[in-house]
This record gives structure tokens, sequence and C-alpha cells, in this order.
């Protein structure tokens, strides 16, 4: 038998490309909605079994925690990035505080916060990582006459790296001492230091249980749960099973989110992957309808001289109620077209990172109209003289209007909470401005603005130039 020819060994340039859109066919189909949602389901059940199990309260370390915990079983968000626990980019992050944590850690003697990660991974940063550096310098700051250690998990984190993060400890708490918090409420609400405690669904639960009844009596344990399965190799090996499903939800989702998630996790299990999209876009397009009936949009306080935030929703009721309303619009619009009224503005600098950097050019004409509208005289109930409230919305509540009130919040007021006078041009250092920061998100724990819309007001409120 003559030996094969070597058009016949190597297979033809159209086989290949063949072979390759099967290949990318049939990861895609792995990678399906319904198998990410099924993956969640999976992921969800074993969250509900550590929290049985521990007898501590859940909280969602977002953006996808909240998609791994029953709504009825959550007591809270955290936002502990991954990006401040990767290697050689350790940090402290004194915009993401979750000092709001620490009254639930006090009450319940600890909480579970559950994250997942992406396929290979044993846990992600922010849980092997970012909340052992949060619990180390908290336990410094709190208990400073007590030596504390850095806790981290050994199969995950070497001890080189270790000793590294170790080391800017010192720097770490001298950042969060810079903020200028009170401590006080925070001692009286802990009465001992915290210890991080790490969980997967390859750890025996009952043997977990034993091991946090060791360290409970000495310290609040702050159980790291890392959701989902790991999963090494390829996915297609996993039977539907997509490890971290809920991640990465804007290239999957179709604006689906935890919350619409559980409220029709039912009927969305019922449907067909290609009724799917459609069903998605009907549920999410209804809870915002019902949303906007409810008057979700309520607004909050972010600093103590009536700087306010929310969503577009609470528009029309902060304008009824008298407030200065700058509304920041998903829209692009002229800055001709911005002032609605003597105390209404909708600047519309678009969605994402692009309206984040926007902000900066947008930033002098809001203070502006921000300080012109509070230096006029609003009358109260008793007829006497008012402060009027400054309302920041956006889509979010949480991003471009934290920047805007951060910036409104240093450019109006001065330290004490008066109306800056026509005569006092501030100045500012980024020291200045982080301690303004930590007051809004000890406010309002659930503050998330981007790095993209800090760096704006940074830029505006240090522009040497004014």
């Amino acid at each position: 038998m003559a030996p094969p020819t070597l058009a016949e060994v190597i297979f033809p340039e159209q086989a290949n490309h063949n072979f390759s859109r099967i290949l990318g066919d049939l990861k895609r189909a792995n990678l399906s909605i319904t198998n990410r949602l099924r993956s969640i389901a999976q992921d969800a059940a074993f969250t509900d079994e550590v929290a049985s199990a521990l007898k501590l309260p859940l909280v969602a370390n977002e953006r996808c925690g909240s998609w791994y915990i029953d709504p009825e079983r959550k007591r809270g968000s955290a936002y502990f990035k991954s990006t401040d626990g990767h290697t050689g980019q350790w940090k402290f992050s004194t915009r993401r505080l979750n000092l709001h944590l620490l009254e639930l850690i006090g009450e319940r003697d600890g909480c579970i916060i559950v994250d997942s990660t992406r396929r290979g991974k044993r846990m992600p940063d922010a849980l092997s990582k970012t909340i052992p550096t949060w619990c180390a310098v908290l336990n410094r700051v709190l208990f400073p006459s007590r030596p504390h250690a850095l806790y981290v998990p050994p199969n995950t984190v070497s001890p080189s790296e270790a000793s590294q993060i170790s080391a800017l400890l010192p720097q770490f708490v001298s950042s969060f001492l810079s903020l200028a918090i009170d401590l006080a409420p925070l001692r009286q609400t802990l009465k001992k230091p915290l210890r991080p405690f790490w969980i997967t669904q390859e750890d025996d639960l009952s043997l977990a249980a034993e091991g946090l009844a060791g360290i409970a009596e000495e310290y609040y344990p702050v159980v790291c749960c890392t959701a989902s399965r790991r999963v090494v190799g390829a996915e297609m090996s996993e039977a539907g099973y997509i490890q971290g499903a809920g991640d990465d939800t804007e290239n999957w989702a179709l604006g689906l989110t935890a919350e619409v998630f559980w409220r029709h996790r039912e009927a969305l299990f019922a449907a067909s992957e290609s009724e799917l999209p459609g069903l998605i876009r009907e549920f999410v397009a209804s809870d915002n309808d019902k949303g906007r009936a409810e008057g979700v949009g309520m607004v909050k306080r972010v600093a103590s001289p009536g700087v306010f935030v929310g969503t577009l929703a609470a528009k029309e009721r902060s304008l009824r109620e008298g407030a200065c309303v700058v509304a920041l619009t998903p829209g692009t619009t002229a800055q001709s077209e911005w002032v609605k009224g003597p105390a209404h503005m909708e600047v519309g600098l678009g969605k994402s990172k692009a309206a984040s950097r926007l902000l900066r050019d947008a930033l002098p004409q809001i203070c502006d109209f921000v300080l012109r509208n509070l230096k006029k005289p609003e009358k109260g109930e008793n007829g006497t003289s008012g402060k009027k409230k400054v309302v920041v919305l956006c889509e979010s509540g949480k991003d471009l209007s934290m920047g805007v009130a951060l910036a409104v919040y240093c450019w109006c007021f001065d330290d004490a909470g008066n109306i800056r006078p026509d005569d006092d041009r501030p100045s500012f250092n980024k020291t200045a401005i982080r301690v303004r920061l930590g007051h809004i998100v000890t406010s309002l724990p659930e503050a998330n603005p981007s790095r993209a819309t800090l760096q704006s007001v940074n830029s505006f409120l240090m522009d040497w130039r004014r």
C-alpha cells in the first residue's frame, strides 16, 4: 500500500476553517444563557448550604456576588475589588471602605462574603488578598495595642506575596487614618478583631464549622466564600457547568440583573434557549416600569451640608420639593441645552467611561450653577431662611452622581459645612479630596464611583489654572 501524500496528511485550509468554526460553535453553545443560569443556581445552592452550616449572614461582593444569594437570605452588599489584590498592585482602597459591614459583623458575630471567579482560579483575588488586607488594616487601626498578622489562604497566596503585602500595611493604615474618620463608633461596634476564613466547594462544611468555632472566641470571622466550583481545563467537559457564570454580565445577560433573575427564575428555567432573549427583555422592561411606577428613585444624603444622590427616577419628585437638581442623563447633549430651569440642570454626558471622561469639562458649569442656587435664600416652614437641598441624579445613583456630589461638596462647602462666600477661592489636594470622599462612602456604602469618574473630579478640583 502506497504511503499517504502530504496533502492527505495535512488538513486542507477549508477543513481547518470548518474545524475552528465547529469548536467556536461548541464553546458558544456551552456558554449559553441557559447554562449560565443553571450554573448560577447550582452555586447558589452551595452558598445556601454554607450559610446554614456556619449560621452567619450572607453579604454579596458586588458586582457578581448577588447572583449567588437568595434575596431572602441576603443581608448586605460589599465592594471589594479583585484589582486591589492583583500581584504587585496590592491596595487598601480609601474609596471603597466597606465600613458599613462592621455593624453587621458586630451584631451577628461575623459574616459570609460571597464572590466568584473565572475558570481555573481557586478563588478571586478579592477574597484571597483584598479582604485579608482590609481586615489587617482595620485591626491595626481599631486595636492598635495588639499585634496583628496578615492572614491569607496558604494554598492560594505564596509566603513571598504575603510578606510583600504585610510590608505595605503601615502605609495602608496611614492612608486610612488620613481620612480623619471618627473611630469611636467603630470601636463600640467591634469588641474583637477580624479574621478572614475561606470556604470553597472543595471544603467539608462540617470541618469548616468546627474550624470557625475555634477562632470565633478571639475573632469575628469574615468568611470568604467562593461560590463557584473550580473548573480545570475546557468547560465543554463539564456538562454545561460554567465557573463564575454570574460575571461579565454585560457580555451575555441582555440587561438581566441578579434581582430580576431571582424574581423570575422559575419562568427563565422553563424557557428554551431560543425563548430566553425575548423573555429576559420582557422581564427587564417590566421591572423597570414597575420601579418607575413605585418611585424607586429615592434620594439619599451623602454629605452633611445637604447633598443628596439618587437615580433619575427621583427627578420629578425632587423638583416638586424645591431642590436644586442636577440630572446626568445617558444621552449626549450640548452645553447650551443643559440648564432647564432656575434650579434644574440636565447634563447629557452619555454612558460608561466616555461619560466619566466628559465629566471633567462639565464640572465647572455644574458647580457654578449649584453654588448660585445655594446662595439664593429659601423659606423654611416657619418662614425663616433655610438652605436649599442639592440632588444629583444618574442612571445607577452610584457612579457619575457620586462624582458630581463629591465635586459639589468640595467646591460649594467649606470644612464646617457652610456655603463658600464669593471671596473664598478653594484649593485642593488629593488628601483633602479623599477626606471628603471618605465622608461620602461612609454615609452611603453602596457608592461606587469609577476610577475615571474620580480622575475627572480630581482634575477639575486641582486645576491650577482656575
